[in-house]
């Protein structure tokens, strides 16, 4: 078992290519591998390993496969941090004896698992080494499918490999001063769930919203209205003292743009041309980090 720490940013499609560009003109940046990626995520008819809040897959890459399964892990500071197995197998069919001895063995009926949902995309991965931290940087071009149905996949992936993990949403907030970008916290798993009918998690992201504070709850109703293309609701939230948090982070009259926008009810996917809400989430994150 490993662990991962990510951070996610979802684009528009004219903004991926221009994010690539960006980020291979960095003096810290070298050129790393391209290649085609097939996905095939698996689960029981009802949905037990979402249920459980984890993702099961076997992915080809090239002439080669890998079964993974990933728990969902925490959210700490704009990066997902996430327990992960991964197992080269011989072929695309899923080896149900491999899963015995991880959490799924005892919690789920394995022969029950069945193929859901597939993303395929076009990864470029570009490493990262600015002193401080060493970060595989994943650019990802493609589509998730399920049942007859397609969504479009564009994001980009920073993933810690060693060194300091502040470094993830440092290099976030650089990308968001060259294109918009948009900090999800909605895995491609969870995409193919939704677009398979399957099952959605609440807008807490099913871990329980007593769990997180304002920022954090409001990060996840923002992911949830980036899936299902809706309004956001603020009840609840204190927008007066994430307004104070995001003028200690220079984004006070982004963020006051931006709520004023959720406020009147606009839907989120016509905010995220603008560089505004990805600006306001990704400096909200990191003056709570500095604040700790």
């Amino acid at each position: 078992m490993a662990e991962e720490l990510e951070i996610k940013l979802s684009l528009k499609s004219g903004d991926l290519l221009k994010a690539l560009n960006w980020l291979l003109a960095q003096p810290e940046a070298q050129a790393g591998s391209k290649k085609s990626l097939v996905n095939c995520y698996y689960d029981t008819p009802d949905a037990e390993l979402n249920h459980q809040q984890a993702a099961l897959r076997v992915r080809k890459a090239g002439s080669h496969y890998v079964q993974t399964l990933k728990t969902r892990g925490e959210f700490v500071d704009g990066a997902h941090r996430r327990e992960e197995w991964e197992w080269p197998v011989d072929g695309p069919q899923l080896s149900i004896g491999l899963l015995a001895d991880t959490p799924l063995g005892d919690r789920v009926n394995l022969a029950r698992l069945a193929p859901a949902f597939e993303t395929n995309f076009t990864r470029q991965v570009v490493m990262l080494d600015d002193g401080e931290a060493l970060i595989e940087c994943a650019v990802d071009e493609g589509i998730i499918a399920a049942g007859g149905k397609e969504k479009p996949l564009h994001e980009v992936e920073f993933e810690l490999v060693s060194g300091d993990p502040s470094r993830l949403l440092a290099w976030a907030e650089k990308l968001a001063l060259q294109c918009p970008v948009f900090l999800n916290l909605v895995s491609k798993a969870e995409q193919g769930y939704y677009l398979a009918g399957i099952h959605v998690a609440g807008e807490d992201g099913g871990t329980g919203a007593d769990t997180h504070d304002d920022l954090d709850r409001l990060l996840y109703r923002l992911s949830h209205a980036w899936l299902e293309q809706g309004s956001v609701s603020l009840d609840g939230l204190d927008v007066q003292a994430l307004a104070v948090q995001a003028e200690a982070s220079g984004q006070g009259q982004s963020f006051a743009a931006v709520v004023e926008a959720l406020a009147k009810g606009q839907s989120l996917g016509n905010l995220l041309s603008r560089p505004e809400p990805g600006q306001c989430q990704l400096g909200l994150l990191a003056s709570r980090a500095g604040a700790r």
